[in-house]
């Protein structure tokens, strides 16, 4: 059998090698791993794995993050399948330098090296699908190939390329927001082209904003929230101390959020940090490079768009509703995250569903090859940079159904791709929706949990929750 796997990030390397080491023809489209997101991320992995540690307090800790939304099986699942992700990395030969504690963490689970871990994570990956024969293809997938609620493959620069399996790991669509620390390219645009052609998705309306983004000369650059598990404060620009750094990314990107709001610049005060240069030598080479120096000043910070709970709806073996496609990490939404993603258990969720997704190939045996697939759309991609201006007005931080209903009556008048105008269009109408502030999302018209509302949201051209 032929598998396409769409992403070079954690997700799609360990899926790839899982499915080489099962005797599958593998073939994984990307840009390269140096582009993922999964390359960029600074702080760790979390693993239950230590003395002291357990299952159940990370499951705990994972829902309470994700303000009870979460799929409680699917949290037991992937947390029980922790200590096999920990032992492939192992096997891989990695090498963990510390274990760290996060927000919302109550244990030091966060298994980390030098805070560039998917730097090194990610290489390792690709040397180790290089060795087991894993073809790669350089490019991006614009489209997939389905037909009749089955997939045959993707289509890459107009040439249908067909697989018995599809595996979208293309990463999620914080790209699709203005600002953004992720990839650029991670705009989402087969999550959209996915609902498009019948595989609903879940949970749209959860964007994650990152605390402490970094707006520089050089671009936009993460300070990792280790650095404020290392002792870094928050602080206006007059000194006040307004939030406990290491309550969850909501609570303290809300609350820069409001500072900024009434005029005040705030900055992540990391002067106090011991051995900052050894500890966060990507983070202190950018700075220094970009005009700042953490050593000796502050570093002005500001939310970002960082990561995306929702994603193509999959069950908890990784099947969308499309025959023989499927998805891993980001571009997933399975409910292991809820409401809002505890720190570094996405990576974790790139391991553990790379893993699981091989062993639902095998049980499934897709065949798809030799059917005829369906014609090219051929897409014009259009005005992407409008769409990010108006998720990020529209459906940032902050939300109110005025906003939101503005949002919506300004997309019409955008000319772009229609899969991610789909996308745009789920994002704002899901956080209409949901009349009250959960996780990630929050709405200053609603500004408390509502029971009634405690259920996932699903989007296949209008949301339903």
């Amino acid at each position: 059998m032929k598998i396409g796997i769409i992403g070079t990030g954690v997700a799609g390397l360990t899926s790839a090698i899982a499915l080489a080491k099962k005797g599958f023809e593998v073939t994984l489209i990307g840009p390269g791993i140096k582009k993922s997101n999964s390359h960029l991320a600074q702080a760790g992995i979390a693993f239950p794995v230590l003395r002291g540690d357990s299952l159940e307090a990370h499951v705990f800790d994972t829902i309470r993050a994700g303000k009870y939304l979460n799929d409680e099986e699917v949290v037991w699942s992937v947390i029980s399948k922790a200590s096999e992700a920990y032992d492939f990395l192992l096997s891989l030969g990695l090498k963990f330098e510390a274990s760290e504690t996060e927000g919302g963490h109550s244990f030091h689970r966060v298994f980390t090296i030098k805070n560039e871990t998917g730097k090194h994570v990610t290489k390792l990956l690709y040397l180790r699908a290089k060795e087991l024969g894993v073809q790669f293809v350089k490019g991006t997938a614009e489209e997939l190939a389905i037909k009749r609620e089955k997939a045959y493959g993707v289509f890459l620069n107009g040439e249908f390329l067909p697989f018995d399996a599809t595996v979208i790991a293309s990463g999620g669509f914080s790209g699709l927001f203005k600002f953004t620390a992720g990839s650029p390219t991670n705009i989402g645009l087969l999550i959209g082209d996915a609902i498009l052609k019948g595989a609903p998705a879940r949970d749209l309306e959860f964007v994650q904003f990152h605390p402490t983004g970094y707006i520089g000369k050089r671009g936009v650059f993460l300070i990792s929230e280790a650095v404020r598990g290392a002792g870094a404060r928050l602080v206006t620009e007059d000194g006040e101390r307004f939030v406990n750094e290491l309550s969850t990314r909501d609570i303290v990107a809300r609350a820069i959020y409001r500072k900024m709001r009434e005029g005040k610049r705030v900055y992540l005060d990391a002067t106090g940090v011991g051995d900052f240069k050894k500890s966060f030598p990507q983070i202190y080479t950018f700075l220094v490079k970009d005009g700042t120096d953490p050593l000796k000043d502050a570093i002005p910070v500001s939310p970002i768009a960082h990561y995306t709970m929702g994603g193509t709806a999959v069950d908890p073996w990784y099947r969308t509703a499309i025959r023989n496609l499927y998805a891993v990490g980001e571009a997933a939404s399975s409910g292991f995250h809820g409401a809002n993603r505890l720190a570094s258990n996405s990576l974790l969720e790139c391991l553990v569903s790379g893993l699981e997704v091989a062993r639902t190939i095998v049980r499934d045996g897709p065949r798809c090859r030799g059917v005829k697939g369906p014609g090219y759309h051929g897409y014009e991609a259009g005005d992407v940079d409008s769409l990010r201006e108006l998720l990020w007005e529209k459906a940032g931080i902050v939300r109110s159904a005025k906003t939101l209903r503005e949002g919506l009556r300004e997309l019409e008048g955008i000319e772009a791709d229609p899969r991610l105008k789909l996308l745009a269009r789920g994002v704002l109408e899901c956080a209409l929706v949901r009349e009250e502030s959960r996780g990630a999302h929050y709405r200053e018209d609603f500004p408390v949990m509502r029971k009634t509302f405690e259920r996932p949201s699903f989007f296949d051209g209008s949301c339903h929750l």
